[in-house]
């Protein structure tokens, strides 16, 4: 078979980013962000751009947790 007689399927559509169940940029919880440059807090969704949205600033630090570790007495 040459490569000019090859014609590729067409009778499945492509598979969208809802088929594998991944949701909208809207789902999912926000998780926040302090700004390196003005030290704001930045809530992010999965999708949103890595900007601040006071200053502008592209350079964000994920927050640590707050749980508590407690450590056994040996």
């Amino acid at each position: 078979m040459s490569r000019e007689a090859y014609q590729p399927p067409v009778s499945a559509p492509a598979p969208t980013r809802d088929a594998f169940g991944s949701g909208l940029a809207s789902d999912g919880p926000a998780i926040n962000y302090l700004c390196g440059d003005c030290n704001s807090k930045v809530p992010l969704k999965r999708g949103d751009p890595i900007r601040c949205k006071e200053c502008g600033h592209r350079v964000l630090y994920k927050e640590r947790t707050k749980r508590m570790v407690q450590f056994e007495a040996r």
